[in-house]
């Protein structure tokens, strides 16, 4: 059997956090996989006390899965992801 190289591809990853005291620990997750993080974006929306960040990526999609799952485990966050078709 072969070792399969997996190629990467572009997706964002759609983040909400609802609770303020999961900011760190997001954080942390998303400096780990910095190398793969294309940019950023973050939205405060006090008006409903949540922070909206949208995370561009190009991994494998193993490594998008993972960061995607390990955020979403987090208590107070959702996490999505938008691939692209190619």
């Amino acid at each position: 059997m072969e070792n399969e190289v997996q190629e990467n591809r572009i997706a964002v990853i759609g983040i909400i956090v609802e609770d303020k005291e999961m900011a760190e620990s997001v954080n942390t997750l998303l400096h780990q996989y910095s190398g793969y993080i294309i940019g950023r974006m973050g939205l405060p929306y006090q008006k409903r006390g949540m922070n909206i960040i949208s995370v561009v990526v190009d991994a494998p999609s193993d490594a998008i899965s993972a960061l995607s799952g390990k955020l979403g485990r987090l208590n107070g966050v959702s996490s999505q992801v938008l691939y692209t078709k190619a």
